[in-house]
């Protein structure tokens, strides 16, 4: 099968919403995956891995387009880096890459490897798409489950979200890659902003539980930053359509309306 899109990163969350709909617009696909997976119909599995090399020429071979979704919690400058190389070698015609708002904001090691990883695909000599997106409600769930496990939650005071729903993301990517390179475009974030206090008592009430919630500084140039908004994008921003509330309902509470319901927040440190 030729394809003419590479996806990688395609078994991930985002990328299981974002095959169907290339799909859809009529695109064949292959995805770059470490472990091998049997083809279905319109997707060829290619097993490669970015931090070594080992099957990315394999991989980008014969596409016009490559859209990078795959991420880690390290070293996603260096797996870009791989990927663009290979990439420009083989004349491929768009590198679409899904990064993260304040990437050259927020001074943490991730932020620092995602502004990596967009300066790899800007240098790499191939037209480029970049977008940055907020952090998915999924992870906001992940990080809420875990607190709330605590007997006492902490919430760093002045740590404030825009989460967005990794569906709104998969089809703002999808339109990307099918139309024609476009730089940075603007960044897509949730439709609210929420400090971590109201989103973990959002998923607290969804649960039907009480926790205790004690305010705590978090310290350093990360909670500098935090405080002063550089995680979150106001301005000339996508907005996503769906809500924490909404993502919260669907996941965990069908048949309740938890949209309208309070959700307690921790005062400030």
């Amino acid at each position: 099968m030729s394809a003419s899109i590479l996806v990688t990163g395609g078994t991930g969350t985002l990328g299981g919403h974002v095959l169907p709909l290339l799909q859809a617009a009529g695109q064949d696909l292959r995805v770059l995956s470490r472990r091998g997976r049997e083809p279905r119909e319109g997707v060829e599995y290619v097993t490669g891995d970015l931090l070594t090399g080992e099957g990315i020429d394999r991989a980008v071979a014969g596409v016009s387009t490559v859209l990078h979704l795959a991420g880690g919690p390290k070293g996603d400058d260096e797996a870009t880096r791989t990927l663009v190389q290979a990439a420009s070698r083989a004349g491929v015609g768009h590198l679409v890459y899904i990064s993260v708002i304040g990437a050259d904001t927020v001074p943490l090691g991730y932020f620092r490897a995602k502004l990596g990883a967009e300066r790899a695909v800007a240098g790499s000599g191939s037209p480029w798409t970049v977008l940055r997106a907020a952090q998915f409600h999924d992870l906001v769930l992940t990080v809420a489950e875990k607190m709330a496990k605590l007997p006492v939650v902490p919430v760093p005071g002045g740590l404030r979200f825009q989460p967005v729903d990794s569906r709104d993301v998969a089809a703002r990517l999808v339109h990307l890659t099918l139309g024609r390179p476009a730089g940075r475009v603007p960044d897509l974030a949730g439709p609210q902003v929420y400090g971590l206090g109201e989103l973990v008592g959002g998923y607290l009430q969804a649960r039907g539980r009480r926790r205790t919630m004690m305010p705590v500084r978090m310290p350093g140039k990360a909670g500098r930053a935090y405080r002063a908004g550089l995680n979150l994008s106001l301005e000339g921003v996508d907005v996503g359509s769906r809500s924490w509330e909404e993502y919260l309902a669907e996941r965990l509470a069908p048949d309740r309306d938890i949209r309208t319901a309070d959700r307690p927040a921790p005062s400030s440190s």
